[in-house]
């Protein structure tokens, strides 16, 4: 299989406001000044494998093949490829590449970034070692020697940005950053990558500045030089300064002040679905809960109380009341729909009843419930904390009383990471529908090589592990598809997560802002126009 050049995406700028929340004014008509309710957790690319970090490191960072505005695999730094044989593949590294500090880009940067991405502290290491052995031919040549069959194996490879090795050797920076830990270091505040846009200003929870890198290889379709991204926390905040053009965009308006927007001149409202599931996980493996009331026993391990939770959700009131029809309800765990084959009995819920959850409940031995604490973060997903709130209140109707535990994304998700949990609300998506990359990181058992690594649960579920294990490994899709559906409905049978919706996503801009919102919810800079 052979991939043709394509023109690539541009970088938008972002301005941005200080942390008082005082918005600077005054920007030119090519600076973008942008914000959303959190910020990225390291300038990493191997460090975190969450949307906002990968997308602020993406506009720095690139890939050997990446997604178009449809989510199509296209060539970056790659230019072509070809498959010699079921476990073999090469590629072609685009020529004449520098890095951000004028260095070459070649073979050596990829073979160098894949094994970095391999170390035990990164997050996307199930990704990388599903790569195989990179090797080197040329300077501009790299073979992938597989060990097993990889059906997904461009998918997995989009996922991989490049860094220079000299610079990484040179700062210390051979190994990702442990964000478990919350361990420091060069790369966690700088980058050097070969994007379109340089990383010019790193001041966590504060705001992050990108200028236009001229030296790009590719072609801008976007005018903005410089990006100023700021978090802020506030709905409100950041819907007083979109109205008063104080910012040029804003990522995630809550579902409450849409028809606010709507209505106000100079402002516009696209939105979407987005490719990705929110979720309730359960520890499912400790003998008792460390953040529980029960003593002894761990009511999670019970199907009878996970399938009494999940039919004590209203869902349709989450959607029509909290959610303003922001949300679609589903019974699925893929992010997208196409990831189960638009499957209708994969995707059907559980019936919300609270007769049969109350007789779950007794069935399992807790009529009158217990208590237990859910982890939430609130500045990561639409109304996070919301939702927690409004199922803890759906919750009490069976005695189960809820203590909701909410915090910013950097404090929430170092906890799931070190197993510091005993419920949780999580999200799950990104550019790649295909279900291999829920069923290896979400569902199976937690192993070596960053298998299970997001199955904070720790649950273990021995088909369900034999038939994921099988999808990844099978080249025949008529086979494979059967195989995945049927791990899928396992999940589904056990009831291993409570699934809630697939976020809508709105975004906000001004008049003059010409975005592209992609069904990932990524914002690709090289994109934006401002008129």
């Amino acid at each position: 299989m052979n991939a043709v050049g394509w023109r690539r995406r541009t970088i938008g700028a972002v301005a941005g406001l200080l942390s008082t929340c005082v918005l600077i004014a005054g920007a030119s008509a090519q600076t973008l000044r942008w914000a959303s309710q959190g910020d990225p957790q390291t300038m990493d690319p191997h460090s975190q494998n969450e949307l906002l970090t990968n997308n602020l490191n993406g506009q720095v960072y690139e890939s050997l093949v990446n997604r178009d505005r449809r989510l199509d695999l296209v060539p970056v730094l790659a230019t072509s490829w070809q498959q010699n044989g079921p476990l073999r593949w090469r590629f072609k590294l685009r020529p004449n590449v520098k890095f951000h500090d004028g260095t070459p880009f070649t073979a050596d940067d990829v073979v160098f970034s894949v094994r970095r991405a391999r170390d035990s502290a990164s997050d996307i290491r199930a990704y990388a070692l599903a790569l195989g052995e990179p090797q080197a031919v040329d300077a501009l040549t790299v073979d992938f020697v597989l060990k097993d069959v990889n059906p997904v194996f461009l998918q997995h490879l989009s996922t991989l940005q490049i860094m220079s090795r000299v610079w990484s050797e040179h700062h210390g920076a051979v190994k990702p950053i442990d964000y478990r830990s919350r361990q420091e270091g060069h790369a966690a505040l700088h980058a050097n990558g070969t994007g379109p846009y340089k990383l010019s200003l790193r001041q966590p929870d504060v705001k992050t500045v990108y200028q236009r890198n001229a030296a790009w290889w590719g072609t801008f379709e976007g005018n903005v030089q410089e990006v100023v991204y700021t978090p802020i926390k506030s709905d409100a905040t950041r819907i007083a300064a979109l109205i008063s053009g104080e910012l040029d965009f804003v990522l995630d308006p809550a579902p409450q002040d849409l028809p606010r927007l709507r209505s106000t001149p100079g402002v516009k409202v696209t939105e979407g679905p987005e490719n990705r599931i929110v979720f309730i996980g359960m520890d499912q493996a400790r003998d008792q809960l460390l953040y529980g009331s029960v003593k002894g026993t761990n009511p999670f391990k019970d199907l009878r109380v996970r399938r009494a939770l999940y039919q004590a959700i209203d869902i349709e009131t989450i959607r029509s009341r909290l959610m303003r029809g922001q949300s679609l309800p589903t019974g699925g765990i893929t992010p997208s729909p196409v990831g189960a084959y638009n499957d209708p009995e994969l995707e059907k819920r559980l019936p919300f009843d609270l007769n049969a959850a109350r007789q779950q409940m007794t069935d399992a031995g807790y009529p009158q419930g217990f208590e237990v604490t859910l982890d939430c973060p609130n500045n990561r997903y639409i109304n996070d904390e919301e939702i927690c709130q409004t199922l803890a209140a759906m919750w009490a109707r069976l005695g189960v009383k809820v203590r909701v535990n909410a915090m910013p994304r950097s404090t929430y998700f170092p906890k799931l990471q070190r197993l510091d949990t005993s419920m949780y609300l999580l999200g799950w998506g990104g550019a790649i529908t295909d279900a291999e990359t829920t069923l290896t990181p979400l569902l199976r058992s937690r192993g070596e090589g960053g298998i299970g690594a997001w199955n904070f649960g720790q649950f273990s579920d021995a088909r369900l592990d034999q038939l994921a294990q099988a999808s990844s490994r099978e080249g025949d899709p008529k086979k494979r598809e059967q195989l995945i559906k049927a791990a899928l409905q396992q999940q589904k049978d056990q009831v291993l997560y409570l699934p809630l919706h697939r976020q809508v996503v709105p975004w906000g801009a001004r008049q003059n802002v010409d975005l592209v919102h992609r069904a990932d919810n990524w914002v690709e800079f090289s994109w934006i126009r401002m008129r």
